[in-house]
């Protein structure tokens, strides 16, 4: 049996950008939909505000979605491409309810210009955008109901670099300007390290090490976070310094002993791996 999220404790502060960092198949996805309810933990709870979280598709649940939302990682794939921009931006506000028809207008018509959208390209469909401009329909059609919680589902890593950091200093701003809290999942270092406060690494399904960005990236203390750490990228740093993972430690848990713990080890050869031993 696989545990994608496995004894997992975690708090997410209010009006704090928490990342939650890992390899693909660490756990961090689904993680993301527990913390909004769409996923149900087998055991333990989930708790918003001091609440446990509603039974998935109940009426408690769907009213709670006004005050969450998930910014998805492919825009294309989460946008209806049937539909123009501006009524995707207002469908969340028609299906709850929560304005009349010109009102709504003006509210997606206001949530375009936030996120950087020109007035005319209501009208146009997803396929008619660029990635960036998709990404940031997505953002806006999130916000539209103005939610308390975000999760951002690695929101940026389809998009190059230039685009990039126009969605991040977006997402920036709008947390400071509306006072989000937002979880944000990526497996990009550089930009979690400039838009969390808190930082969780995740690995095979369980959170290894958290803490302030700066401790995690500054003075990383577990074996698999100093291997995350070494990759990123940092001008005149030699290959013979970064940590490279065995391919035999990406097993689920419980299938490894308790006994066996993980050690980075360095070889003669200017090449670094973790291993598992007694």
């Amino acid at each position: 049996m696989v545990r994608a999220v496995d004894g997992i404790n975690l708090e997410v502060h209010e009006r704090e950008i928490l990342g939650v960092v890992g390899e693909s198949g660490s756990g961090k996805s689904t993680l993301g939909r527990m913390l909004l309810g769409i996923e149900a933990p087998w055991s333990g709870s989930v708790t918003f505000q001091g609440k446990p979280m509603p039974h998935p598709k109940t009426a408690e649940w769907r009213a709670l979605r006004r005050e969450m939302q998930l910014i998805f990682q492919d825009p294309l794939a989460a946008l209806d491409r049937r539909m123009t921009i501006a009524d995707q931006i207002a469908e969340p506000l028609i299906i709850h309810r929560l304005a009349g028809p010109d009102a709504i207008r003006e509210r997606a018509a206001e949530l375009m210009r936030k996120v950087g959208l020109r007035a005319d390209q209501a009208g146009r469909y997803p396929h008619e955008l660029s990635g960036g401009q998709r990404q940031r329909v997505v953002i806006a059609r999130a916000l539209a109901m103005s939610p308390k919680f975000l999760v951002c589902d690695e929101p940026v890593s389809a998009l190059d670099v230039s685009i990039q950091a126009q969605v991040v200093n977006l997402l920036r701003d709008l947390q400071e300007e509306q006072g989000l809290t937002m979880v944000f999942i990526s497996h990009d270092l550089k930009v979690v390290r400039n838009l969390c406060d808190r930082v969780a690494v995740m690995y095979l399904g369980r959170v290894v090490e958290q803490g302030s960005a700066d401790k995690i990236f500054g003075n990383p203390q577990h074996p698999y976070t100093r291997a995350l750490v070494s990759s990123v990228p940092r001008p005149g740093k030699g290959i013979g310094e970064r940590i490279i993972l065995q391919e035999s430690l990406r097993t689920p848990p419980g299938v490894l002993p308790a006994a066996h713990s993980i050690r980075a080890v360095r070889w003669p050869t200017r090449r670094a791996a973790v291993r598992c031993q007694r």
